[in-house]
């Protein structure tokens, strides 16, 4: 065998082992992949099974901790857990808004970089602070401000409010149709067949069972904004 061989043997023997290389890392990629799915769809947040959810509807009836509510979707059965806290939900105007009221509003964005509001809502001075700050909420546009009002100017549309919250300052312009309530303490005595129920962070289970622990219900007949 001349002297060129043991090269040639050598290159070859190299080549086969890159190949079998190779060969086995696609196959560890292969392998790694659904491992590599379940991370992705974990790091993405909590199963939907288990995401809390909002409920809107009406009270069809309570009888012990079962709850049903008349929904979009249909009939609804949550089972209400401890600690229960209910608040309940008066009508309000524009009159009940001043310099100092601490509100939650969703609004939608104006091309001069006000917004707009769908709702308002006056929370009790017990309430003060609760979820304070401006973020987007899911629809494209709007926003939630939990704020306290700064100050108040009256236009020809609405006043325009002044929030200030630990984001910063946010102008809102409340219209005449914008539906306002207030929120009161409240209790399971509220849980009437008819009354105006939101149902917040809800968790609904695998299987399909609903639990909560904090309800708003509108009081006398109020509807609550949806």
């Amino acid at each position: 065998m001349s002297s060129a061989d043991p090269r040639r043997r050598g290159r070859l023997a190299l080549a086969l082992l890159l190949a079998a290389l190779v060969i086995a890392e696609g196959r560890a990629a292969s392998a790694r992949k659904p491992a590599l799915a379940v991370t992705v769809a974990q790091a993405g947040g909590t199963p939907a099974a288990d995401r809390p959810v909002t409920i809107r509807g009406t009270v069809l009836g309570l009888e012990d901790a079962q709850l049903r509510v008349a929904t979009a979707a249909g009939a609804q059965v949550i089972t209400l857990v401890a600690p229960l806290v209910v608040i309940g939900a008066t009508r309000a105007s524009l009159g009940d808004i001043r310099p100092g009221t601490f509100i939650g509003t969703a609004a939608r964005a104006q091309p001069d970089g006000t917004f707009r509001a769908l709702e308002v809502r006056i929370f009790d001075e017990s309430m003060r602070g609760t979820g304070e700050g401006h973020r987007p909420m899911e629809a494209a546009g709007t926003t939630m401000t939990n704020a306290s009002v700064d100050a108040l100017v009256q236009r020809a549309e609405g006043p325009l409010l002044t929030l200030k919250h630990k984001d910063g300052v946010t102008q809102v312009l409340v219209p005449p149709d914008a539906p306002i309530v207030q929120y009161v303490p409240g209790d399971r005595g509220l849980l009437v067949p008819g009354a105006s129920v939101v149902v917040s962070r809800a968790v609904r289970a695998a299987d399909g069972t609903v639990t909560a622990s904090r309800l708003t219900v509108g009081v006398g007949g109020t509807r609550l904004p949806m």
